[in-house]
């Protein structure tokens, strides 16, 4: 995943409201998003290769999802898969700081990551660069492969026309979030972030929808949580950049059920 636009406690209407992109290698293989049957709490899509997950939420409302951070001077894998943790979450019912602790612990077994965790109360971010964790406010936020907030184009623009459509409307249209994270327009050159990996692929990788050759947004999802607890999902399946398939779920949050 390398972009989570999201707001959290700021609309009247809804608790939650997330639009995602998960970028990775088009021959990677990925299982659309659906309960799974091992975990049937959990609604994710699936990394058939470790069998982790980006981003996912649980019948009880347990929310997570995660982002790379990029660094080419870093190690690009790690012991154990980055997915797995917000499958672990997801899986487990610790507390989402108790989780966090324990994770810090472990940080050195993965490779450089964000992660966002919590449930439509409260949501916690926390990364195995800084290694501090951080209780996130009520507001309009952005995460892709920096920090959460970074002012990078990407983010700048989604947390922008984010919160200008949700906060001008009751009921928040999914089609028009999908709208918003489809944006393929790179930034200039002078607002691009030094990342390390060069200007032509910081300019491919800049725009909130990437299309390269061989790399660019596989899925996009829609997360909203309304105050009645009343769960919307829907993910976008993408071939190469062109639209291949959609699935939504809804369903009520079993709130006090494990």
């Amino acid at each position: 995943m390398c972009l989570i636009n999201f707001q959290f406690h700021e609309h009247p209407n809804y608790k939650l409201i997330v639009a995602a992109n998960r970028d990775e290698f088009y021959g990677r293989p990925t299982a659309q998003a659906r309960f799974w049957d091992d975990e049937p709490n959990i609604l994710a899509g699936r990394d058939l290769v470790q069998h982790g997950t980006w981003l996912g939420i649980t019948k009880q409302g347990r929310f997570a999802a995660l982002t790379n951070y990029r660094d080419p001077g870093q190690p690009a894998t790690g012991q154990q898969s980055r997915g797995d943790i917000v499958r672990s979450y997801l899986a487990e019912d610790a507390t989402p700081q108790n989780f966090l602790e324990s994770l810090k612990v472990n940080k050195h077994k993965y490779a450089g990551f964000n992660i966002i965790i919590g449930d439509t109360e409260q949501i916690l971010y926390y990364n195995n660069i800084q290694d501090k964790v951080t209780e996130i406010n009520a507001g309009t936020h952005g995460l892709s492969n920096h920090f959460l907030n970074t002012p990078w184009p990407k983010v700048t623009k989604g947390k922008m026309n984010l919160h200008k459509y949700t906060m001008t409307q009751e009921k928040v249209q999914t089609d028009k979030l999908f709208q918003i994270i489809s944006d393929a327009e790179e930034a200039k050159d002078e607002n691009l972030p030094e990342t390390g990996v060069g200007l032509d692929l910081e300019r491919k990788l800049s725009p909130l929808f990437i299309k390269t050759p061989e790399y660019g947004t596989r899925s996009s999802t829609v997360l909203l949580v309304d105050n009645n607890n009343e769960v919307t999902f829907v993910e976008r399946t993408y071939d190469k950049g062109k639209f291949a398939k959609e699935n939504q779920y809804n369903f009520q949050l079993q709130k006090g059920e494990n």
